[in-house]
């Protein structure tokens, strides 16, 4: 797991004030990133059930996300991060994942990108935001965001609900639109000092694709279904993008 992943389920839970029982999918920790990769921590005294399709740690749950042995509806929240890639029946997946979750319940998605081939235990796809927003279509809303250059992002996300939606929902939507540019801002600006120096010399030296990409890694861009074009948070909520359907940060 990577450390905008991690900072991306943090800001998704406390502006979304999601709560349990949360299921995680793919929850088996990779040795060397349980600093990063335990996701529990984040939702402290609620029930939270890690599966994965084999034992080892931060696994509850043997499943199969294509063919879950879990109840309908059973999830208020569901974190599926860094997973789909890995499953070779994605559509079987995302079926499964609309139909565990509860009503007015969240599910977050994460996948890479622009990102080496990668094993646990294969790799099969790149999920395009579109494709995010395709396979999750069924649900009520789905808030599609990526990292990086248009073209080449780096990390492609889906914050979906299920209906009935929260009273407040379009607030929060546009909180954690807010809060989540203002975090990959300040990751630009906390990178070390020996990381700056590569990414300015590639925006300086490298080919126009790299240029953009190491100058555009940190930009994030986040869009709202259309039935949500033009609503707006309350007053005393955080000021709502210039765009409706589009915020866009680059540090």
């Amino acid at each position: 797991m990577r450390d905008n992943i991690r900072a991306l389920v943090e800001v998704a839970t406390k502006a979304f004030e999601l709560e349990g029982p949360v299921y995680e999918f793919g929850s088996f920790q990779v040795p060397r990133q349980q600093r990063i990769a335990d996701l529990r921590t984040l939702f402290p005294g609620q029930p939270y059930v890690g599966c994965d399709m084999r034992p080892g740690p931060g696994v509850d749950r043997i499943e199969d996300l294509t063919d879950l042995s879990l109840a309908d509806e059973i999830a208020r929240t569901i974190l599926c991060v860094e997973t789909l890639e890995h499953v070779f029946d994605v559509k079987g997946a995302a079926a499964e994942l609309i139909r565990v979750l509860a009503p007015g319940g969240t599910l977050l998605v994460t996948t890479p990108f622009d990102f080496s081939i990668h094993g646990y235990p294969s790799d099969y796809w790149r999920l395009t935001p579109v494709c995010l927003g395709r396979l999750f279509a069924p649900l009520e809303a789905v808030l599609v965001g990526w990292q990086g250059p248009e073209k080449h992002p780096h990390t492609v996300f889906a914050l979906c609900s299920k209906a009935p939606l929260a009273s407040r929902y379009v607030e929060r939507a546009h909180r954690f639109t807010a809060a989540y540019t203002q975090c990959c801002r300040a990751a630009g600006g906390r990178e070390p000092l020996p990381r700056k120096l590569k990414r300015w010399i590639w925006s300086c030296l490298g080919t126009r694709s790299e240029r953009r990409r190491w100058r555009e890694y940190h930009q994030v861009r986040i869009g709202l279904d259309e039935s949500l074009e033009g609503a707006r948070p309350s007053p005393s909520d955080v000021q709502p993008p210039s765009r409706a359907r589009e915020t866009v940060c680059q540090d």
